[in-house]
């Protein structure tokens, strides 16, 4: 079978893909190994353009880190097709004052209860890449077995 062709996406594309939020993972360096967490996620647009909102447990790993890498995926398994984006960034802390105020804006709605610790990844860098799939080299001929 053919392989896919692999692509630089834009600038643009990427925050398109990341759209209004969903299911992300954070990349953080605990003990001088990285280890990756799921999170609910939402983005904002502010003057800079986009920043990843995300909520965690006060004390978590997450809550503690400076820099993070921030992924999203879309995959189609089926058609061995999908795309990749990855935001690296600072990490900071809604201040309470502003939660209060743009709770209803900025709330990435966690799946998981007690997520008390608002964070905001400022990107950056955002990278994407889409895989394409190629045509289909078949390894046998159909009609040898209709």
């Amino acid at each position: 079978m053919a392989g896919g062709l692999l692509e630089e996406l834009s600038g643009p594309e990427c925050v398109h893909l990341l759209g209004p939020g969903g299911v992300g993972r954070v990349a953080v360096v605990v003990d001088d190994y990285p280890i990756v967490v799921p999170v609910n996620y939402r983005t904002v647009e502010v003057d800079q353009g986009i920043v990843v909102i995300v909520r965690t447990q006060p004390g978590s790993v997450i809550d503690r880190a400076l820099q993070v890498g921030f992924q999203v995926d879309g995959i189609d398994a089926a058609h061995r097709r999908g795309w990749s984006v990855l935001v690296r960034g600072l990490l900071g802390h809604i201040d309470d004052a502003d939660v209060a105020v743009l709770a209803d804006e900025i709330d990435p709605d966690p799946w998981v209860g007690k997520r008390s610790s608002w964070l905001v990844i400022r990107p950056m860098a955002i990278t994407g890449r889409r895989l394409r799939e190629t045509e289909t080299e078949w390894a046998f001929s159909l009609r040898a077995y209709l």
